[in-house]
This record gives structure tokens, sequence and C-alpha cells, in this order.
């Protein structure tokens, strides 16, 4: 008996079949390309539809989704995909197979991956700070996921970190706003554009071609305007360290994400940032680690969603 795992992002769509132990038997990514709306629907349907037929032992599907899943109703909104402000993925999906199906947002799956296969095996509380285009964390509180009322609980791109309220963080939150993956490339644009003098290797890159991947190279040649944007960004990456520590006393935070990836190097910083602010006997319980299972995290917990879902259907 095995179990597919789905993982949409917001540019591509990773699918693998698991074993109940958490063998990988079959992987594969696509991209999305320029697919939106019911195209993208289609895609993932189509690949079940195939996986399905190739292996035909799977008794479950969990997808992980990139922004809100409403269990309600069976629909998701992703901001990063055209057209699914409620797009009804459950009932497409049910639509073409008889295997049961869960959903769960893409950061409930990254720290539910990371308890069965990696870093937070064995936590009952363990929070996992997914930086990449955007920032969400999954939570995982006394053995479960925290929903919210409204299955919204982990946008914490929309801390407020800074004071006064700007308008621009509207769109993104004042997190999201400085320290995500698009967050570092706004750093970096406002500050070339106050400093006429600046000639280092930024201003190499015309404006709409900056990347966080050019911050980082540049700040590995010491780069004054990357460095100073990357203090920037442990400042905020320590501050909402803190408030999840102090908020929720978890005993692990993991670091991932795009982000984490390169910035894995300033963990002992953040650390350094996070400890000014947290309560103080709680930072001193909670162990601050990357992810091992980086980009996979999220096919994981998608994979462990199935596996759960099939293991309590065997039992009654």
């Amino acid at each position: 008996m095995n179990a597919l795992g789905i993982d949409l992002g917001g540019t591509k769509l990773s699918l693998a079949v698991f074993t109940e132990p958490g063998d990988v038997v079959f992987k594969q990514t696509i991209a999305l390309e320029k697919r939106k709306g019911l195209q993208v629907g289609d895609l993932i349907t189509h690949e079940i539809e195939k996986i399905t037929r190739a292996h035909r032992n799977i008794r479950s599907i969990g997808i992980a989704v990139p922004g809100i899943y409403r269990q309600k109703t069976g629909t998701v909104w992703a901001p990063n995909i055209e057209g699914w402000d409620d797009y009804p993925l459950l009932q497409q999906i049910e639509n073409i197979t008889s295997v049961p199906v869960t959903i769960h947002s893409d950061r409930a799956a990254y720290v539910l991956g990371e308890r069965w296969m990696g870093n937070a095996k064995g936590c009952e509380n363990a929070i996992y700070l997914a930086v990449g285009t955007g920032i969400g964390a999954g939570i995982l509180v006394d053995g479960r996921i925290l929903r919210g009322q409204h299955d919204i609980a982990g946008a914490i791109g929309w801390m407020a970190l800074r004071e006064p309220f700007d308008e621009k963080y509207v769109s993104c939150g004042c997190f999201e706003y400085y320290a995500s993956g698009e967050g570092i490339v706004k750093l970096a644009k406002e500050t070339l554009a106050m400093i006429s003098d600046y000639k280092g290797i930024l201003r190499q890159k015309q404006p709409g071609e900056l990347t966080a991947r050019d911050l980082f190279t540049a700040y590995d040649q010491n780069d004054p305007i990357a460095k100073d944007v990357f203090q920037i960004c442990i400042r905020f990456w320590g501050m909402a360290v803190a408030n999840l520590v102090s908020l929720f006393n978890p005993e692990k935070i993991l670091l991932g994400g795009g982000i984490f990836g390169p910035a894995l190097k300033f963990i002992p910083e953040i650390i350094e940032e996070a400890a000014k602010w947290a309560q103080p006997i709680s930072m001193k319980q909670v162990s601050i680690e990357a992810s091992s299972l980086g980009s996979d995290a999220g096919i994981y917990g998608a994979g462990w969603l199935a596996w759960q879902h099939a293991l309590r259907n065997a039992d009654r």
C-alpha cells in the first residue's frame, strides 16, 4: 500500500509516492509555466489519474497548497496562482478519483514533513518558519497543527514589527515586506535609489532584473548595500523568532524556504537578535535549526497527511 503526496507551489507542482515508512518510490516535479485557474487544476487531476493508474495500490492523497485551504468548503485561496481566489480543488479531484483526499496549507505541510522525516522528529511543539517569495509559519502545538478559526493561522508575513504603519504593508504585511525574498529586493532597490554615488556590483543590474540571489552574491563579495540589507533582514527574522518563542514556547523552530538556503549562515546572528527580545526562559529552551528536508518539506508533509488519512480509515 502506498500514498500520494502533492506539493503545489506558485511556480511548480511536485508529486511523490510514499511507502508507510516514508520511502519515496516515485517522484516528479512539473513547472506550472504560464498556467492559471482551471489549467492548474487540470494539471493536478491529470497527474493524479496518471499516477494512480501506474501505482494501483495508492490508498490516499495528501495535497499542500500555497495560501489558505478552506476546510469547510474545500476551496483554496492561492495569491500566486491567477484565478485561485476561491478555487474548488477538492471537488475537482473527487470528480476524477475515489481515492480519499486531504488538503492543507503548505506551511502546515512543512512542519508536518519535518516532524515525520526531518529535524522535528519526536516534537510535539515545533514551528517551521518558511521564508521564500513570501513568509509563513507552520505551527505545531501539543502535536496538532494550529489552524485558527478560518484556517489562516500562521500567516505571519503580516506580523507587525515596525512602526508607524505604512500603506505599502497592506498587500503582504510588514514582516514580509522587509524580510521575504521579494522584500530583500525591495530593500535593495530603495537603498540604491537613495545612494547616487554607489558603484558596486548591484548597479550592474537593471532594477527590474535584481533578485535575492544577486543580493546574496553581492553580500559574499562584501558589498556594502547587500550587507546593510541583510542586517535589516536579520533584525526582522530575529524579532519574528523571538515573538514565536514567547507566544508558543516551542521545542524547535526550523528555518526553511528558498531564502534559507543561502541565509542559513545568518542563523547565529538571528539567534543573537532573538535573544534580545524573547521570553528569556523559553529562549534558552528552544532549538533554532535549519530545515533538514529543504525544498522537499512540503511534499513529505503532504505524504504524511495522506498516510494519516489512510491509517485512520484502516482502523475503522
